[in-house]
């Protein structure tokens, strides 16, 4: 027995209730950690030979399995562990005829758990393992072979592109990509394998983020936003690429509406000063020439005080929802804040602006537009300062401080009217 994993040994108690040893093997020496080689005169004294506190745990299970009550032939089972040792022992009494009361000899036999379970990881085991941990990753995993078919598919990755690994194992990578970006991907995949450094992925895993984001094509031909992080891989002397890809639907919502957010205004849902004036300032850096205007609710205190505030903003509302119904084209009506509402024409002089820009103040003053209001409607007029962009302009402030003066003279002259500036 000393080649396997295993011990044997046969213990005695005496008549002064001392533990022998009457035989061993060289393995259950070992294990007990007595250091003087092998024992040739039995018996020995148990205490003599084993010394240590994880011996004497041992030793009190073996004082436990002799009194009377074991004399009955049961097996009992006890484990030895310390740090990296594990061995499991197994107590059959030794019957004896004449044996006048309970059990005075054990057989004790061992094992090695450790060994044991090393030698029960065959390759199929861990090939059973390995495909387990795989199909329960919450990610995609795909990977494809040299020839960019696809040689491995998850159960994440049928959720995600509505495939089963059937269907698509051994056909090409492409089959799981939006066909714009089908013809582009051999030269990807061979920049990424020519740049590939394999120390570089060891000290720092690969990574998702946003650099890393791309999309996918649902079976049913939906695109669907991914990050992925891509690994060349040496499989059966092949290089294969694994893909572990992530499905970011809920983030790139969350990203678009948070987007929207930032550039609209929460009240009216129109687009915000801020985006309206990245908006002139694109169409002034690309050289088109635009009007703009300034739109000012004339008396808008008075409304808020006798009506109230909430009153105040379901007027605010109506404007907005009337303005932004008038623009044509690839025109912009925003907020610009408290009462004020601004205006930009592309490709628009400053006479064709006006014109507009009157039309809406008309439609205002005669309440030309259904109501959405709790109450009666509420009359209300506005002032409007327009102006044209200059040849060559590019400040947007200075377009637009022209065009405050313009909203200035009209307010000055009476209210309920456009002036050009």
């Amino acid at each position: 027995m000393d080649d396997i994993t295993a011990c044997a040994a046969v213990i005695e108690l005496d008549e002064y209730g001392d533990i022998l040893v009457s035989a061993c093997d060289d393995k259950f020496c070992q294990l007990m950690g007595w250091p003087g080689g092998r024992i040739s005169v039995f018996p020995v004294a148990f205490d003599d030979l084993f010394p240590g506190s994880i011996i004497s745990e041992f030793r009190d299970n073996l004082l436990a399995f002799f009194p009377a009550g074991n004399s009955n032939g049961s097996r009992q089972t006890c484990d030895l562990r310390d740090g990296t040792l594990w061995w499991r022992f197994s107590l059959q009494p030794i019957t004896e005829r004449n044996a006048s009361s309970g059990t005075r000899r054990i057989l004790v036999t061992g094992s090695d758990m450790l060994a044991t379970a090393k030698a029960k990881e065959a390759p199929e085991t861990t090939a059973s393992r390995y495909h387990t941990l795989v199909d329960l990753a919450y990610d995609a995993i795909v990977t494809m072979d040299s020839r960019h078919n696809i040689t491995l598919f998850n159960r994440a990755a049928e959720n995600l592109f509505g495939y089963s690994s059937q269907e698509v194992l051994g056909q090409p990578i492409v089959t799981l990509l939006p066909e714009n970006y089908r013809a582009g991907h051999p030269r990807k995949v061979q920049q990424f394998s020519d740049a590939y450094q394999p120390g570089l992925r060891q000290a720092t895993p690969p990574k998702m983020d946003g650099s890393n984001s791309v999309f996918g094509r649902h079976r049913d031909g939906t695109i669907i936003p991914v990050e992925i992080a891509v690994s060349k891989i040496k499989m059966n002397d092949e290089i294969e690429f694994m893909a572990i890809v992530r499905d970011i639907r809920d983030r790139a919502q969350l990203m678009e509406l948070l987007k929207k957010q930032a550039a609209t205004d929460a009240l009216t849902d129109l687009p915000n000063r801020r985006e309206f004036m990245d908006f002139v300032k694109s169409k002034l850096d690309a050289s088109e020439g635009l009007s703009v205007f300034i739109l000012d609710v004339d008396l808008f205190k008075n409304i808020n005080d006798r009506y109230g505030h909430d009153i105040g903003d379901e007027v605010l509302r109506v404007l907005a929802r009337v303005g932004s119904s008038m623009m044509e084209g690839n025109g912009l009506f925003a907020r610009w804040g408290g009462e004020e509402f601004v205006a930009a024409f592309p490709g628009v002089d400053a006479q064709v602006a006006y014109k507009a820009a009157d039309q809406l103040r008309q439609r205002y003053e005669r309440q030309e537009f259904e109501h959405t209001l709790r109450v009666k409607p509420i009359p209300f007029t506005v002032s409007i300062g327009v102006t044209a962009s200059e040849a060559g302009e590019t400040d947007v402030d200075q377009l637009m401080k022209r065009a405050d003066r313009a909203l200035y003279v009209a307010k000055a002259s009476g209210r309920n009217r456009v002036e050009l500036g």
